[in-house]
């Protein structure tokens, strides 16, 4: 069976049963701030399953597109994914746990309409209950009359047939419908929600029926509601006897793909787990860039997110040897596979490319590079130890992630411990620098400040490059719209030199350079050349920020990790404010969306 088919059969069945076919929302959620991407049917839902009435009816049927990270490092076995397909059908406040179990034995048994599965092979899992709700013995005897043998249904605690979405809101027991792949059993005891994959789950009817305060506390809900799941890849994958979910059609074409690229036919088992973990995330990072809300790579919340699935799936590309830029030609394998279901992946696929091309380009050069360390390391020490993976982390911009993956590969464990510790200690000579004039007026920490913070060095090392040694750095202000530096310098810039500072700015962001720290002592930062107000006090060490072999300032941070990150920088206004100090404020162009005119004069 196909996913078309699959979704076809689904939602004609639900609807011809009273359902309204809905839309799938955005993968961005509108009604929980909190919460970074849809990872449940029901998130769209909630303030109807918590009573407020739905345009579409009680009864409702649709296909949500959800992305769900917290089991990312998982992915790469047969079954774990970011991005996913969930079928779902609702009942608000209409039918109860008799009438959707026999909707959905209907759906799991009829070859014609549903999924033609044999009834021996299904088990199900109720709730046992506990202290404050009983065992669901509804949903029990509702599985037995429907022909269901009592060996088949399996009472199992909260953690495993409780369903909630986070600690508060509505949520309830649920009943679990597994399938027996026919694979031996891992022990006497084995059975559905053991974790051997001899019972793989396909769907979950989940009896919505209380809604769990902020004390813990539990409440009737006043209307009971219906909440389904069906994981659709994993669904493709029982009916049609693939040992995972990467042979069904959802995912074939771009395995297929990244086979060719690496030139692979036969994968190792490491092989075949970094084939896997590229065809999931670029799938992943493709349905969130292309969503209408024009997300992209960053440093921050979702950004974050999509940032990592990209530079994990680069990481995977060079273990196997892709030597060249491809997660771009993956891209038309995931269009064709969900463009027609998900027609904002034809919308805005200019977007997605573009966004894709530049992280690649722009990671690919500190992943080789964190790789190189990593793996010396590892041949010389035959360990990766806390403090090394700190070091890839602040002097190469290498995620913390990476190099604990790198060391469970190599059957090692990084000290977490140790890397907090080391982390700690530079926050807090960045602490004691930040007290020094150097760094001051940085607004916060955020993505936009961070980039202008660096955007401030290379202006601060252009006009001391091109005007001359003697222009230095008197103060700064930093905010999320804009760069201010003043500096020393009895006048203003003609236009010529305006041109060639910003030329010369917009070069080193071209070049990609990296940006890296050392924590020494003063005296070996002025021997170093490093720029600094060296008639200040210091303390005892201080973080000396070099971008490649163009600059050297004393600083506390934060910075990027790469000049590339940062886009074309401008200066949008200079003005004296005393006899030999000179103002520049300066912008890059995605923070500033005004059209200001170039090298305006401020008033």
């Amino acid at each position: 069976m196909t996913a078309t088919e699959l979704r076809r059969r689904y939602l004609k069945f639900f609807q011809e049963r009273g359902h309204a076919v809905i839309p799938s929302a955005s993968l961005i959620p509108q009604l929980d701030p909190t919460v970074l991407f849809q990872s449940a049917g029901m998130q769209p839902l909630v303030p109807y399953l918590l009573g407020q009435p739905h345009p579409d009816g009680k009864r409702l049927v649709n296909v949500q597109k959800c992305i769900r990270t917290d089991d990312i490092n998982e992915v790469g076995d047969t079954f774990h994914l970011t991005f996913f397909e969930m079928l779902g059908n609702w009942s608000l406040g209409d039918y109860w746990k008799k009438e959707a179990i026999e909707m959905a034995m209907e759906f799991l048994l009829d070859p014609k309409i549903g999924l033609g599965l044999e009834k021996q092979v299904l088990h199900f899992t109720v709730f046992e209950g506990d202290e404050q709700v009983p065992p669901d013995k509804e949903a029990a005897s509702a599985w037995e009359a429907q022909g269901i043998s009592s060996d088949q249904i399996h009472y199992l605690p909260y953690k495993d047939n409780w369903w909630a979405l986070g600690d508060t809101g509505p949520q309830g027991p649920d009943t679990e419908i597994f399938v027996d792949i026919n694979t031996p059993k891992c022990s006497a005891d084995c059975r559905p929600g053991c974790g051997c994959g001899k019972f793989v789950e396909i769907w979950n009817l989940v009896f919505m029926s209380y809604n769990r305060g902020e004390d813990g506390s539990l409440t009737p809900l006043k209307k009971k509601n219906i909440d389904t799941g069906m994981g659709l890849e994993r669904a493709l994958q029982v009916l049609n006897k693939q040992p995972s979910v990467y042979e069904t059609d959802v995912f074939k074409p771009i395995v297929e793909k990244i086979y060719e690229i690496a030139r692979i036919t036969d994968p190792s088992k490491g092989q075949l787990r970094s084939i896997r973990i590229i065809a999931d995330h670029i799938r992943s990072a493709a349905m969130a860039l292309a969503d209408d809300q024009g997300l992209v790579p960053s440093n921050l919340e979702r950004g974050y997110v999509i940032r990592r699935l990209l530079r994990v799936a680069i990481r995977h590309g060079l273990q196997l040897g892709i030597d060249r830029f491809f997660l771009g030609e993956l891209v038309p394998r995931v269009l064709a596979a969900l463009g027609e279901e998900y027609d904002e992946l034809v919308r805005n696929k200019d977007h997605m490319l573009s966004e894709i091309e530049k992280e690649e380009k722009r990671f690919r050069n500190t992943v080789r590079r964190g790789l190189r360390i990593a793996e010396k390391t590892l041949d010389e020490k035959g360990e990766l130890t806390g403090n090394d993976a700190f070091m890839l982390f602040a002097t190469y911009g290498f995620p913390i992630e990476m190099t604990v993956q790198i060391a469970e590969e190599n059957g090692q464990k990084i000290d977490l411990a140790e890397f907090r510790k080391e982390f700690e200690r530079h926050r807090q000579i960045s602490r004691d620098a930040t007290q020094q004039k150097f760094t001051s007026g940085l607004a916060d920490h955020s993505e936009e400040v961070i980039r202008l913070h660096t955007a401030t060095h290379l202006l601060h090392a252009a006009l001391h490059n091109l005007i001359g040694p003697d222009v230095y750095q008197k103060g700064s202000n930093i905010t999320k719209q804009r760069l201010r530096l003043d500096v020393q310098l009895n006048r203003k810039l003609t236009a010529k030199e305006l041109t060639q500072v910003e030329k010369w700015v917009n070069d080193i962001i071209q070049r990609d350079l990296p940006i890296t720290f050392e924590t020494m002592s003063p005296q070996e930062a002025k021997k170093q050349g490093a720029l600094g107000f060296f008639g200040e006090k210091y303390g005892d060490q201080v973080k000396v920020y070099s971008v490649g072999d163009v600059s050297k300032e004393i600083c506390s941070g934060p910075h990027v990790s790469q000049t590339g990150i940062l886009s074309k920088f401008r200066i949008v206004r200079q003005k004296r404010i005393g006899a030999d100090t000179l103002r520049l404020r300066g912008v890059l162009e995605s923070d500033d969306k005004d059209d200001h005119s170039k090298h305006q004069e401020a008033s």
